[in-house]
């Protein structure tokens, strides 16, 4: 029989039918060689797909971002969130795919220890799938630092933590060799964390480094202060496009099918992989709705409290979305649909407790990332320990000695360990990015000059004109006194060169030339200014 042991075409197997010499095992063997192959490579297929609607986030993320920030800002957060894809792929191909899943001894190890550089790496559809991940988990950090972080600090902070950071994680939860890892032969506790698709992977972890990033860096100029440091009755930079938030919202709801529904096919063990993953849907469109509708009821009763005059809130709508959508990502798979309602309607509620909680200590998240990945990623581990149903742990792993809390009040071992778990990510990641981002900050290498930020880091840093929609957000004397700074840098470095301000030219946005040397008059300007109400 050994000379049937090569893969085989039906149209082979067919011929040994015909052969009188062979036996009907040997027929059966083939055919089951074919549909193993088969089934292979349309495993392969569907994780290249998942991987593809995984990265589509991408587009969502960059949407979200560019219609939370000001107009002036628009070109420099765009850049941003594609260079942190390229620097996310350089950091997970070079070292953080070895750290997170590379082969190692069969003990449980802190990291994986070779494959690096794909050195050795066949799977390649897996590393693509993870990689997606693992982008997404860096992106969580780009608009919560957006419109005053330096370009060079944000790309080194994607590759570390794509290449360090999360794959410590990652590994820690998603390995066999993870000493949290429900995959492992010993998981802990005989259950291991059951995060399916990354509540406390991709999102705890990326909403702890967004908290620590947005509090080292600080708050926007004129986020809650007036240029003179009196604080501001009402705190609020208002988003310049409200199109491209529901926009972006959209785009990650359809890419979060993708990240619930693509794990199926890698955690898988039991019955076929399609009953998994159409549970996975149905909860991710559940959960979200229910977020979305709390959030946006709740602080339409909240405004009419404070203020006597219900107003329906569309970022409140939008962030809670997305809220139910990180706080299904764990308990996909494991909850029934009514538990993934409840877990909607926990996630809207804390997001509106915690998006207050921000603005009341002063804390500038511009997209609000933590409440929405960081908040709502430990409530999904939560909410996972507490609802997981036994006949759908069964399912995936093929048996279950523990399960929610809600199932089983004399078992509470799930709800302890996922307790466990978020402590690790909280404590890792505060553990290393803290001592990061404070170095960056030492040598001035994170946050931007305050006269750039100020006339809007799509001029500073990318050399744009001055348009009339974005001079109704630049106050003319900061736009004025920043090309007298850039003037002076230029004459200290060349002595005999011309001196830039009085000959620069800037584009009105009307398709005419006007001289910089024009704006320092007290009289008419050629671009009509329109100071802002607050100090932006």
């Amino acid at each position: 029989m050994s000379s049937f042991h090569r893969q085989s075409s039906y149209g082979e197997c067919i011929s040994l039918v015909q052969n009188e010499t062979v036996v009907d095992r040997d027929v059966l063997f083939c055919l089951t060689q074919r549909m193993e192959e088969e089934s292979r490579q349309s495993s392969i297929y569907f994780l290249l797909l998942s991987a593809a609607i995984v990265f589509f986030m991408q587009p969502g993320f960059a949407m979200l971002s560019a219609g939370s920030v000001r107009l002036k800002n628009v070109h420099n957060t765009m850049m941003k969130h594609i260079l942190d894809v390229c620097g996310a792929a350089l950091g997970f191909y070079s070292f953080g795919y070895a750290f997170a899943f590379g082969a190692c001894s069969s003990n449980k190890t802190f990291l994986g220890y070779s494959n690096f550089f794909l050195n050795g790496v066949n799977d390649h559809a897996n590393w693509l799938f993870q990689f997606s991940f693992a982008s997404a988990s860096a992106t969580i950090v780009a608009g919560a630092v957006a419109e005053r972080c330096q370009m060079a600090a944000y790309l080194c902070y994607s590759m570390a933590l794509t290449g360090f950071i999360y794959p410590v994680v990652a590994h820690a939860i998603w390995s066999e060799q993870g000493f949290l890892s429900a995959f492992a032969d010993q998981p802990l506790w005989d259950v291991g964390m059951l995060d399916f698709a990354g509540s406390g992977v991709v999102h705890l972890t990326g909403g702890c480094i967004a908290l620590i990033a947005t509090r080292i860096l600080g708050p926007r100029q004129g986020r809650f202060h007036y240029g003179l440091g009196a604080p501001l009755e009402s705190p609020s930079f208002k988003g310049h496009s409200i199109a491209l938030q529901v926009l972006g919202t959209f785009l990650l709801w359809f890419g979060w099918y993708g990240f619930t529904i693509g794990p199926a096919i890698n955690n898988f063990s039991g019955s076929l992989p399609g009953s998994v993953s159409a549970l996975c849907a149905v909860n991710t469109t559940v959960s979200a709705a229910a977020a979305g509708v709390t959030a946006m009821f709740v602080n339409l009763y909240l405004v009419e409290r404070k203020t006597g005059e219900a107003t329906f809130d569309l970022v409140y709508l939008t962030n809670g979305i997305l809220t139910g959508l990180v706080s299904i990502t764990a308990g996909c798979a494991y909850i029934q649909p009514w538990a993934a309602v409840v877990t909607g309607i926990v996630g809207g509620l804390l997001y509106v407790v915690t998006s207050n909680f921000l603005v009341f200590f002063r804390i500038d998240d511009a997209v609000n990332a933590v409440p929405v990945h960081g908040v709502g990623g430990m409530w999904g581990l939560l909410s996972t320990g507490l609802l997981a149903d036994r006949s759908l742990v069964e399912t995936v792993f093929g048996g279950a000695k523990h399960v929610g809390w809600f199932y089983d009040m004399n078992d509470p071992t799930l709800l302890g360990l996922h307790c466990l778990g978020i402590l690790f990510i909280v404590g890792w990641t505060f553990a290393t990015t803290c001592p990061f981002f404070l170095l960056l900050h030492y040598f001035g290498w994170l946050r931007a000059d305050s006269l750039e930020e100020l006339v809007g880091l799509d001029i500073s840093y990318h050399g744009l004109g001055l348009t009339k929609q974005v001079s109704e957000e630049v106050e003319k004397n900061d736009y004025c006194q920043y090309h007298e700074q850039k003037s002076a840098k230029s004459r200290k470095k060349n002595r005999n060169a011309r001196q830039v301000t009085e000959g620069s030219f800037l584009s009105s946005g009307e398709g005419h030339q006007v001289p910089v040397a024009s704006l320092r008059r007290d009289s008419a300007s050629s671009i009509n200014f329109h100071p802002a109400e607050e100090r932006v």
